[in-house]
């Protein structure tokens, strides 16, 4: 038998594949679940999966979305979306949760925090628990977003759970990196690096309404002075410094303005394709990289080394450098 109708769940591969083609959302949904399933058989199945709806295409947009908690990201988001199937777009956000240390499950809920985008037909949102991978960004993300674009969507936002170590990963996924901040208290007392500000594309003073309006138009200038001094991106784009009031619905199209600004010039010059090239293989390494890493843990005579060691370890009677060399002796 093809191993495209192979089963996964109660539906055949190959019927999740048509649904999710045909822009269902029900089987999109089945899709990510599989992707993100750590059943050794659901994985073999997810990459027959992704083999066989993976494409070139360059039709999608990616955005990643990110900003300290309290920033208004999810309120920001819902005010994006609903403005973006307003002009005919299809819009799906992934919106990364901390996960429960004790559950493992999504804390935040965020289609109780997208409600009305979350009832749109043209709009798509998945909560996905963070897991154990590094900043809540999970592991499976990249694959999500192949299956987004799959099923037809044409703008792709990644909500990132902004406490300062998934924004590396989600700006390595993505075509365009916008940051919320907030006016009143500078970068330092947002928590929000340096580091962070030269990565983004799109630099976004969220609430700038009422009383905070004028310390809003404050921090803008301060932001614009604080982006010259940064050094030139390598898609030669000036980054754009924005207010914004998710909840006035101020700014939100103005700021999706500035993104086709963006795609027009980096498809122009070239750099849209080469940062795609480059983020797949970056991505290709990665997978290698945790491909051996649970080939390594996963053998059964590993497992008690490590245990023997851990012992070792914690009774002070082995370093931890030496127990290492110990494991990977020839």
């Amino acid at each position: 038998m093809d191993s495209t109708f192979r089963r996964t769940g109660n539906i055949h591969l190959q019927d999740l594949i048509d649904g999710l083609l045909s822009g269902n959302r029900a089987f999109l949904s089945k899709a990510i679940t599989l992707v993100e399933s750590k059943r050794s058989d659901d994985k073999k199945l997810s990459a027959e999966l992704i083999d066989q709806i993976l494409k070139p295409t360059n039709k999608s947009f990616r955005i990643g979305i990110t900003g300290v908690p309290g920033v208004g990201k999810s309120t920001f988001i819902e005010a994006f979306g609903k403005m973006l199937t307003a002009i005919g777009k299809k819009v799906a956000v992934l919106s990364v949760d901390p996960s429960s240390n004790r559950t493992k499950g999504s804390i935040l809920g965020d289609k109780t925090r997208m409600d009305e985008l979350s009832k749109d037909p043209n709009a798509f949102i998945r909560p996905s628990a963070s897991g154990s991978s590094l900043g809540g960004v999970a592991h499976n993300t990249r694959e999500a977003i192949l299956l987004c674009e799959a099923a037809g969507f044409d703008v792709i936002i990644i909500e990132t759970v902004g406490v300062g170590q998934s924004e590396t990963l989600v700006k390595d996924m993505v075509d365009y990196f916008l940051l919320l901040m907030l006016a009143g208290g500078g970068d330092e007392l947002q928590g929000i690096k340096r580091g962070i500000m030269e990565m983004a594309d799109h630099i976004l003073i969220n609430k700038a309404d009422r009383d905070n309006l004028k310390a809003a138009k404050r921090a803008r200038e301060d932001y614009k002075n604080a982006v010259h001094l940064f050094p030139p991106n390598e898609a030669a784009w000036e980054v754009p410094v924005g207010l914004c009031s998710a909840i006035e619905k101020t700014g939100v199209k103005e700021t999706w303005g500035e993104i086709e600004k963006f795609l027009s010039q980096t498809k122009s010059n070239g750099w849209f394709d080469e940062n795609r090239k480059r983020q797949a293989l970056k991505w290709f390494h990665e997978r290698i990289q945790a491909r051996l890493e649970d080939h390594f843990y996963s053998k059964p005579e590993i497992k008690q080394e490590i245990k023997k060691r851990e012992e070792l370890i914690s009774s002070q009677k082995l370093s931890v450098r030496k127990a290492v060399d110990e494991l990977f002796k020839d």
